[in-house]
């Protein structure tokens, strides 16, 4: 529901001023940002003073609903095209419909408002023009002289001094009007600088990523090819054995070679995980039997030195929802390293599943402990930074694997904390969610009836309520209408009426949303995340909706 709140006649520079001033103040009541108060307040300026210059008077009413702050300009004309060109840069929506422009700018939809208070605050701030008063006090001077003929010269004395506080007065509107002028084209030309950079940043980080996979795939087969010819002519059995000091220098290229091809692989790694190229497929994954894989894989690391890899699977879960390819990838990181840094003692794998939490439900805590030598405190953000190494301690390697396994666990809804010491080795905890998410009341909207039956069985065991939409008019009466409050929406990307894209603009933003769709498209801003409807399954479907369970609730 839309309530006005306060409406104001702007005819003149003075009535630009107080325009200013009661956008600024209903955006300061709402708790906008203080870049969004200038916004607001720069947009009501431009465009009454676009009007007044043009010789037209508009009538601002200043107003809120639900979502939004609502300012409504009707003008004596057409309205002016620089001061809407002007608003539409500032304000988030700018819609003209014949001599009314309406604007709106979003405003947080936590905040309590008392509506009767900020009227009050608005009253308050609405100025007397040097006009207004001047007209009140003409009139006042007229009635005199038809009653004291006898103080004519007087008034006209008065009169005169009035008219000239009055050209004062204006002369001093005018020259803010310049100002405030000046200070608003500045607003508008800096936003439309920071739009331009935002949008160079965003070509540069796509050519990073470009050059990144394109060099690192460029590389990798000369490389392999490198090794491969290395290992031919070490092989023992070929004909023309190498001498001695010939096979130590091939070994030694060959070792250089396989450093270059890791270096290249975890570039690739990383270029994907920051360029969102990497394909996530959840999965039951058999968690003693990946535990077993990685303890066979290495092993042959500590070959040569007294170390030995435990594997503790005591309170480990027989299974867990996630993806085998990622996690694996991000143990085997963690393993590598811990053997790496430990000379002598043990890197310990250990695993158990924490008490469920009142927001997040339970996790899984995955654990890779060694006895090695330790990091300082003071380093330890630094670990999780691109190709950053321990100063001092040279063990080999890119500097990539943490960074990478960090990316990895928060793409799989979880995250990585590393707590170590110098001389008491290093322990790092992968915490990942787990256990099947409880939801209360789903909402499905889907034009498609067999489609909305095929979530339904996959929603069973998830969900305690379904509600079926044919569409998003539908479904937005359906919410209005609901006995219980709605946790989730699942919704249609397209479809007749009001599809899924604007279906999420008008839920509450309380209110999660996924939207599932045929088309190979990114998510929109507002859903909390996509499903393709050619990829979909129920774990896929499970893995996701705990995701966005987990961070809702955060």
């Amino acid at each position: 529901m839309i309530t006005e709140l306060a409406r104001l006649d702007v005819r003149d520079l003075p009535g630009v001023y107080a325009a200013r001033q009661l956008g600024r103040t209903l955006a300061a009541s709402l708790d906008l940002e203080p870049q969004d108060q200038i916004r607001v307040a720069t947009a009501v300026s431009e465009i009454s003073r676009s009007a007044v210059t043009a010789g037209r008077g508009a009538v601002l009413a200043f107003g809120i609903d639900d979502f939004a702050l609502l300012l409504t300009a009707t003008f004596d004309g057409a309205p002016p095209d620089e001061g809407v060109a002007a608003a539409s840069r500032l304000m988030d929506k700018v819609v003209t419909d014949g001599r009314v422009v309406r604007m709106t700018k979003r405003r947080p939809p936590d905040v309590l408002l008392d509506r009767p208070l900020v009227k009050e605050q608005l009253a308050a701030v609405l100025p007397q023009s040097a006009t207004d008063e001047l007209r009140r006090q003409n009139q006042d001077l007229i009635s005199a002289l038809d009653d004291l003929k006898r103080q004519q010269e007087q008034l006209i004395a008065l009169n005169s001094e009035l008219a000239e506080t009055n050209r004062g007065v204006m002369a001093l509107y005018s020259e803010l009007s310049e100002e405030l002028e000046q200070t608003n084209r500045g607003v508008v030309a800096l936003y439309a600088e920071l739009d331009e950079k935002s949008e160079r940043l965003r070509v540069a980080s796509e050519s990073k990523d470009r050059f990144w996979a394109n060099v690192s795939h460029e590389l990798r087969t000369p490389l392999n090819s490198i090794i491969g010819l290395t290992k031919l002519l070490a092989d023992p059995t070929a004909e023309g054995t190498l001498d001695a000091e010939r096979l130590y220098q091939v070994d030694l290229i060959k070792n250089s070679g396989t450093v270059l091809l890791t270096l290249v692989n975890d570039l690739l790694d990383v270029a994907k995980a920051e360029s969102g190229q990497l394909h996530i497929d959840p999965a039951r994954v058999n968690l003693h039997a990946l535990f077993g894989r990685l303890s066979a894989l290495v092993r042959p690391m500590t070959e040569g030195k007294p170390v030995a890899i435990i594997v503790s699977e005591d309170g480990a879960p027989d299974t867990i929802l996630t993806d085998e390819v990622a996690l694996t990838s991000i143990l085997r990181n963690l393993l590598s390293n811990a053997i790496k840094y430990t000379d002598r003692g043990e890197v310990r794998l250990s695993a158990h599943v924490t008490a469920p939490d009142p927001n997040k439900g339970p996790s899984l805590v995955i654990t890779v402990k060694d006895t090695g030598i330790g990091i300082p405190a003071s380093l330890h953000s630094h670990v999780f930074e691109e190709f950053y190494q321990v100063p001092g301690i040279r063990r080999g390697g890119t500097g990539l694997g943490l960074p990478y396994a960090s990316r990895l666990a928060r793409i799989l809804g979880g995250n990585l904390e590393l707590a170590s010491a110098p001389g008491s080795g290093t322990t790092v905890v992968l915490d990942l969610p787990h256990g099947t998410p409880a939801v209360g009341t789903v909402l499905v909207a889907d034009d498609d009836a067999g489609f909305r039956q095929v979530l339904k069985g996959m929603l069973a065991p998830l969900a305690d309520r379904l509600i079926e939409a044919e569409d998003g008019h539908q479904a937005l009466a359906l919410l209005a209408a609901s006995s219980s409050p709605v946790d989730l929406v699942l919704a249609d990307m397209r479809m007749p009426g009001l599809d899924g894209i604007a279906l999420l603009a008008k839920l509450p933003a309380s209110v999660p949303a996924i939207i599932i769709t045929g088309a190979d498209v990114p998510a929109p801003p507002r859903a909390a995340a996509l499903l393709r409807k050619d990829e979909l399954t129920p774990d896929r479907l499970e893995f996701t909706i705990r995701g966005v369970l987990r961070e809702a609730a955060q």
